[in-house]
């Protein structure tokens, strides 16, 4: 009686899996399937799966197995077990080694970034070699709810509540719709053995905790559909995200304009959208309310795809950083620049917005030469409720925070009167910027004027540090430099009310 229902499991996952290929379309009749198979139990379900059908379905198939070179032995004795399965059913196998950790090391990345980056150069390879027309991975329902849930804590839009898509370029994951515990029994039912991960037991990794504490647990206290429930959600937000790329792509050929290695875009075409609705807001009121044009999310996704262009890719870029592009378009004037990670910057010429590769000038080795440190910067600091910010600037390796505080201080703290603004007296928009040619004020204490270049001379401030000096603008007018007086049409006195503080840390 068992074996007849393992039978009947069996030939209905087959069924399934069969389905789920043709309806999707991400194979078709005739291709050559590389099946990555890491010798885990998914992966060796998703090889005995297409092993069992590849007939029906038309399919050539060649077994791919990719070394980490994580766990020593362990991970040489899974390429061991991958060849003998591959071998054991007349398939093909290749197999490439990398140490990731090596990798990883040098580069100064993350573990499990390095990891994917390594495999997926490994399985385009195959296919730019005409080796493989696909590549099949074996992420199941489990995983899409793990990595909906992963985002969800990490933080996250939209964009990542779509989770991990059925096809990505010559990637395909054919068990999106299929249960882990199901692909297990499965194979028990073939009498078919598998390799056990050990990394997947550790808990110090955030996916695992989710895998072996959060989701059972979501599953028993709260919903027994949360599987079915966050891959739905997932399949929501993948729609979305199609439909915002198609429109971005459309606005990015009909309003982007290249110049050499730079992109250009009006102001208007990424804030206000003419033509697009009939009751699309003008240029104008875009720039006086930014967060209520009801197309914002447009312009954000613009910019996040401007910056990919541009870069390669959208690391590093976050909410943030969009925003301070946001207010570029809207809060600056002609001439100002924001920094963006992975050195992209962002210009503002008059009403068109410029993203291009920031210049990073190549030092010299030879002796009696000083290297060049130019490294322009610009963020808006926005003070919140509480009156405080935190300014991280990268490219100085420090953070700056501003708080404003009540005035005047108690005895205590006097000594920290002459560095104090009066936060009253400063005017939007306030923004932190490397220092430029012929920025000056007066400072405290000074009946005239001064150049800060003269200020840096007068304070034995190196010049290889000079043009990433911070300065603060209030209104367009430098108003504070590090390690200097403010200026004394801004700084705390007896009639002040609030102070406002300017702290830095190390990042």
């Amino acid at each position: 009686m068992r074996s007849g229902r393992l039978r009947r499991l069996k030939s209905a996952i087959e069924q399934r899996f069969v389905k789920s290929i043709q309806q999707s379309g991400i194979l078709l009749p005739g291709g050559r399937v590389g099946v990555a198979v890491s010798g885990g139990a998914d992966s060796v379900a998703l090889f005995r799966l297409f092993e069992k059908v590849r007939g029906e379905l038309g399919l050539t198939l060649l077994v791919v197995h990719f070394n980490h070179s994580l766990r020593a032995a362990e991970s040489d004795e899974d390429a061991r077990f991958v060849s003998h399965l591959a071998e054991s059913f007349g398939c093909d196998f290749i197999c490439a080694k990398e140490d990731v950790a090596a990798h990883a090391a040098r580069d100064r990345g993350n573990l499990e970034e390095v990891g994917r980056r390594l495999r997926s150069s490994f399985f385009a390879r195959l296919v730019g070699e005409s080796r493989a027309t696909r590549i099949a991975v074996a992420h199941t329902a489990d995983d899409q709810a793990e990595t909906v849930l992963a985002h969800m804590i990490r933080g996250t839009g939209p964009a990542g509540l779509a989770g991990i898509y059925p096809q990505a370029g010559p990637i395909v994951r054919p068990l999106l719709g299929m249960r882990r515990q199901d692909l297990r029994q499965y194979l028990q039912s073939l009498g078919q053995p598998w390799r056990e991960d050990s990394s997947n037991q550790d808990t110090q990794r955030m996916r695992a905790r989710i895998r072996a504490q959060l989701l059972p647990r979501l599953e028993a206290d709260f919903s027994p559909q949360i599987v079915s429930h966050l891959c739905e959600l997932g399949r929501l937000s993948r729609e979305e995200e199609v439909s915002w790329a198609a429109l971005v792509e459309e606005r990015m050929r009909s309003f982007v304009e290249v110049r050499g290695k730079k992109l250009a875009i009006r102001l208007p075409d990424l804030l206000a959208f003419p033509g697009l609705l009939p009751h699309t807001a003008s240029l104008e009121s875009a720039s006086d309310a930014p967060d209520s044009s009801p197309l914002r999310p447009l312009t954000e996704r613009l910019i996040r795809r401007l910056y990919e262009r541009v870069r390669g890719d959208r690391r590093e870029l976050s909410a943030a950083n969009v925003e301070q592009v946001i207010r570029l378009c809207t809060s600056s004037s002609s001439g100002h620049r924001v920094q963006l990670p992975g050195a992209i910057a962002v210009e503002r010429d008059f009403n068109t917005l410029i993203f291009s590769r920031a210049s990073v000038p190549l030092h010299s080795g030879r002796a009696g030469k000083t290297p060049s440190q130019t490294c322009a910067y610009q963020y808006v600091v926005e003070l919140s409720d509480s009156g405080t910010a935190a300014v991280s600037v990268p490219e100085l390796g420090t953070c700056f925070r501003l708080k404003v505080i009540d005035w005047p201080l108690a005895p205590r703290d006097t000594k920290r009167d002459g560095q104090a603004l009066d936060a009253d007296l400063l005017r939007g928009p306030l923004v932190l910027r490397s220092w430029r040619h012929g920025d000056a004020y007066r400072p405290s204490g000074r009946r005239h004027s001064r150049k800060l270049k003269q200020m840096f001379l007068a304070g034995r401030v190196p010049s290889g540090e000079r043009s990433r000096w911070p300065v603060l603008e209030s209104g367009g007018s430098v108003v504070w430099a590090r390690g200097m007086a403010p200026a004394a049409d801004f700084c705390a006195t007896d009639q002040t009310r609030a102070g406002l503080l300017i702290e830095e840390d190390g990042i």
